[in-house]
């Protein structure tokens, strides 16, 4: 065997191992996130997502499978990804608030009933502690989607808030194992809101 299939094979078996331990860890914590994702939707509140760097992928694929479908035709939900809006988050970013890129603006949408869902695989988080910060502030509920266990981001959540953790990972590891995930949470949103 080549060493650029070893490479691959590697690659294949670690993923497989880690999912495994994705799916029997974060199964309740799935599940009680879609609760609250539900509630919100119920109460008519919104979905609120944001993230740095290339978690920014998820968070618009996770409010794509909102205000789309994922995968049956239904009615749209209400989902913002904040960092999808460049042109605003270049902006605050050029008046040297970076630390300010999601708060200013959960600030401007957010309201009590509706729900920030915060994706953190590494790297720089103050401008995700701030956005926490003013989403409780807002009275506003919280979801997190971490590679990390036990960050400074858990000791910010309330009780009412929820947080689903890999097993710090590096973000190229918990990438797909976050998108799985997302594909769940997902799939039991469009089950409870529409069934079957």
């Amino acid at each position: 065997m080549t060493d650029a299939y070893s490479l691959i094979n590697g690659w294949f078996a670690n993923h497989m191992e880690q999912t495994a331990h994705a799916a029997s860890d974060t199964g309740e914590a799935i599940i009680n996130s879609a609760d609250a994702v539900v509630e919100t939707l119920l109460a008519d509140g919104k979905i609120i997502a944001c993230a740095n760097g290339s978690a920014n992928i998820l968070a618009q694929y996770f409010c794509t499978a909102l205000l789309n479908r994922f995968d049956q035709d239904r009615p749209a939900l209400p989902a913002i990804n904040l960092g999808a809006d460049a042109t605003t988050y270049s902006a605050i970013c050029r008046d040297n608030r970076f630390n300010d890129t999601f708060s200013r603006q959960v600030r401007a949408v957010g309201k009590p009933h509706d729900l920030l869902m915060v994706f953190v695989d590494d790297g720089h988080k103050a401008n995700l502690i701030q956005a926490i910060q003013a989403a409780h502030d807002r009275e506003m509920r919280i979801v997190v989607l971490s590679a990390k266990e036990k960050t400074d981001i858990t000791s910010l959540l309330h009780p009412e808030d929820h947080e689903i953790t890999l097993h710090n990972l590096a973000s190229n590891e918990a990438s797909p194992l976050m998108l799985v995930i997302l594909n769940a949470l997902c799939a039991l949103i469009d089950n409870k809101l529409f069934g079957a």
